[in-house]
Parts: structure tokens; sequence; C-alpha cells
């Protein structure tokens, strides 16, 4: 038993503030499934809420002190206020309290081959990719990703085998409180850094993910910031990316449709096997790649890639088409940094789509702030772009930046503050033949939702 693991020594009622989080939702599967009694609390009513009662473990809508009485553990989200009235209480009850990533922590202990997906674009996908290999495989994984995947209906599953997969992120450090077997790193770019402060700060502490690997790390070996964070590492390092000189790469690329990829897998020279890949962008062929290798590496044999890869169809928010309407295509994507959108958009622009028409959303202050010229430059790869207002979440406006700073810089770009009147606009000038991207980590995909409803009654 790990030594965190004592934190959950003799708990019998565990309780959750937020419970109807993304995140929260597969940590309650697993202890549920462990026979810890559990209760739990949220503010709103959702799908995944649903999910949670339907489970058996009682569920209070609102936030309130009396919300903890009996429990030996409490566990809360990041995004629970210090204000919060249940939390308060919580912290003056004597009972232990975890923050969720601490949780997480712990319990990516319980499993023999934890794979911990880190990066800072495209671990929902990865991680999606994998779950998917393994789970076809036979191989019968516990998940928790940050996304939804269609096929286990949600963002966690329970497995009875030794296999975990579990996105890492990198926020505040959450990551190194994982205790990965196979530490996989997509690649490293300037994100968080509100937090992080410098490039070298975010490197070091990819460094340190890395190093907490049990077994081996995957690491891009193209990505000039990941190949600096694993450098004279003490762990064995396999090596994935476009080029030969990786240990495992793609050849023979073929783009067959917009959305329909193939391409070989190599192996130092060796090929494995040929992978389809059924989700858009060169972006994603490499996602392929890192996910097969994890599970090469997690003893899944070859010729058992390619039926979980040829079954994936993509994760919620992740290029996920809503709808066609009169021949217009609403497809919502969680890209909220500079290089998630520049691959997401160049998909676009290759799939013979009459315009691409963005509408993004902007993601905190401080991220605006940073990379204002870095966005401008990507979101005019769109024919068209529309923004809403700044979403700040965590953060307020010291900055004192705008959407309307960010428009000024893209030529033909227009902003509105709300998202019923960015979907009256969009509707009003959309032709069949085009595809709408909504592109945003916050609620941006409401906005695509509304585009959709609205196209339908035109």
């Amino acid at each position: 038993m790990n030594l965190n693991d004592s934190v959950l020594k003799d708990k019998k009622h565990i309780h959750f503030i937020g419970i109807g989080g993304s995140g929260m939702y597969p940590l309650a599967q697993i202890l549920h499934a462990q026979g810890y009694y559990l209760t739990g609390s949220d503010n709103n009513p959702t799908d995944t809420l649903e999910r949670v009662k339907e489970m058996g473990i009682p569920v209070i809508v609102g936030q309130r002190a009396e919300n903890i009485n009996g429990a030996d553990l409490i566990v809360h989200t990041a995004a629970i206020m210090a204000d919060n009235e249940e939390l308060i209480a919580a912290k003056e009850s004597g009972v232990p309290v975890l923050e969720r990533s601490d949780l997480l922590g712990i319990l990516t202990g319980h499993f023999d081959n934890a794979v911990c997906v880190s990066g800072t674009h495209g671990k929902t996908t990865t991680s999606s990719m994998l779950t998917q290999i393994f789970m076809d495989a036979g191989s019968d994984p516990t998940v928790v990703i940050g996304g939804k995947l269609p096929s286990i209906q949600g963002s966690g599953r329970i497995g009875e085998s030794g296999n975990m997969v579990c996105e890492a992120c990198e926020f505040m450090d959450h990551f190194l409180k994982l205790q990965p077997d196979i530490s996989l790193i997509l690649n490293i770019d300037e994100d968080h850094m509100e937090y992080f402060k410098t490039l070298e700060n975010l490197i070091a502490s990819f460094r340190r993910f890395a190093s907490n690997a049990k077994k081996f790390v995957v690491a891009n070996g193209d990505d000039p910031n990941t190949c600096r964070a694993v450098r004279m590492l003490s762990k064995p390092v396999s090596t994935f990316g476009f080029s030969s000189d990786n240990d495992y790469y793609p050849e023979q690329i073929k783009t067959l449709d917009g959305v329909h990829t193939c391409f070989d897998l190599m192996h130092r020279g060796e090929k494995l096997t040929e992978i389809d890949v059924f989700v858009p962008g060169k972006h994603n062929v490499l996602n392929a790649v890192a996910a097969c290798a994890c599970a090469v590496e997690s003893g899944i044999r070859p010729e058992s890639l390619n039926l979980g890869m040829k079954n994936f169809k993509g994760a919620c928010r992740r290029f996920e088409v809503l709808g066609q309407v009169n021949g217009i295509t609403v497809v919502d994507d969680y890209g909220h940094h500079p290089a998630e959108i520049k691959v997401t958009l160049e998909a676009a622009k290759s799939m013979n789509f009459k315009r691409v028409i963005a509408v993004h959303q902007p993601f905190t202050y401080s991220r605006t702030a940073r990379l204002l010229d870095d966005f401008a430059e990507v979101l005019q790869i769109a024919d068209l772009t529309i923004l809403s207002e700044i979403m700040g979440s965590r953060e307020k406006n010291t900055i004192g930046i705008y959407a309307r700073d960010l428009a000024e810089k893209i030529p033909g770009c227009v902003w509105f503050p709300e998202f019923d009147e960015i979907s009256d606009y969009v509707v009003s000038i959309a032709q069949p033949g085009d595809i709408i991207i909504t592109l945003g980590c916050g609620d941006v995909n409401k906005c695509a939702h509304m585009i959709v409803d609205k196209l339908k009654r035109k």
C-alpha cells in the first residue's frame, strides 16, 4: 500500500463537494467500486450528476455546511471557491480534506500499469485513443480522462485489469501528484504561464513528471521542449514522432478523405501494422502514433492496435460534428491555445469546405494578453472569425484586455458580447458548403448548439 493510501485507510464515508464535475465522476466510480459509501453535492443538475445518482450515490443539489455530516473524508474540486459554505465547514470539521488531484494521485498508485498522458495539447484525444485500443484488445482498463468519450458514455470507466489510462494535467503542477508507471509527454508549449512564469520552469515540471515514471517514458522526439525535458533522464525513454529517428513513427501516410487517414506504424525500421485514423488533421496522426506506442509498451500485440483505432471516432468537443443543416456543417472544438487552434483550422481548411467560419471564445485574461499576437495570427487561417468576450474563469481582468483588442488584429473580425448575438449573426451569413467551428475550453459549445437550433428553424 502506498504511503499516501493512509488517507483512505479505515475510511467508510467519503463526501464529494462538486461531484457532478467531469473530473470527479471517474474518481467516484473507482471508490464506489471499491466499496466506499459515497455522498456528494453540486450546485447544478447535469447529465453527469444524473449518472452519479444512477450509481446509487445520494446527491444533494445545493452546497450547504450540513451536507458533510457523517463523512470521514471529504474531496473537493479545484473549482470550489474558498468562500464556499460547504468547503469552509469541511476544513473546520477536523475531517481530512483532499483536493481532487490529490485523490487522483493516490488512486493511480493502485494500478500495475498507470499510463499518465501529459502535454500542452492533445491529452484528451490521445487518452481516448489509448482507451479505445485497450478496450478493443480485451485489456479492460480503468479510465480517467478530461473529456467525454462516447464509447464509455462519459469521462471515466472501471475496469478489471491492472491497466489505467489517466489524463495528466500540468495546471498548477497537478500532474506531479500522480504515480505513473508510464509517463507520456505529447508536447510542451507555453501555457498556464500565470503559474509557471517561464518556459524553463514549465519544462522543469515536465521533467519531474517524467522522472516519476516507475517503468519508462514515452516522449515526442520531434518536439524540442519535450526533448529538453527528457534529456539525460535516468529512466528509459521511447520516442515517437514523424521522423524515422524516433522509435515509433508513421510511414506511407495517405489521406483518403478529409476525415480518414491511414499509415504504416513503424518501430525502429520494422512495420508493426497499418493504422486507420478517423479524426482529421496531421496532429491526430501523431496522437495515434503516441497512443499506439504506449499500447505496445504496455503489452498490446501490434495486430490488435487497429481494431481500437478504427472504432475511435473522436472525443466530445474534439472536432465534434454537432449538426449538418442545409449543407452547413457545425463543429465544436475544445482548442483554446494558438497551437491547438492552428491545427484545428488547418484540418478544416483541408476538407474542401467552401468557407471556414471560426467562432472563438478567448479563455482567461492572462493567456489572451500574453499570446495576443499568436491568437491573431492563427485565427486568420479561417475565412471569417467571430469572437465572444473573454471568459475570465478564475481570473479578474486586472490587465484591462478585451475581445475587441484581439478583433482589431484580425482582418474582417467581428465580436459580440453574447452568444445569442453571435449565433444570430453566424446564421445570417452562413451558406451551404460552409463549416462553422466554435473554439474554446469555456462554454462556447452552448453557442454551437444555438447555431444548430437556429439553422434548423431558419
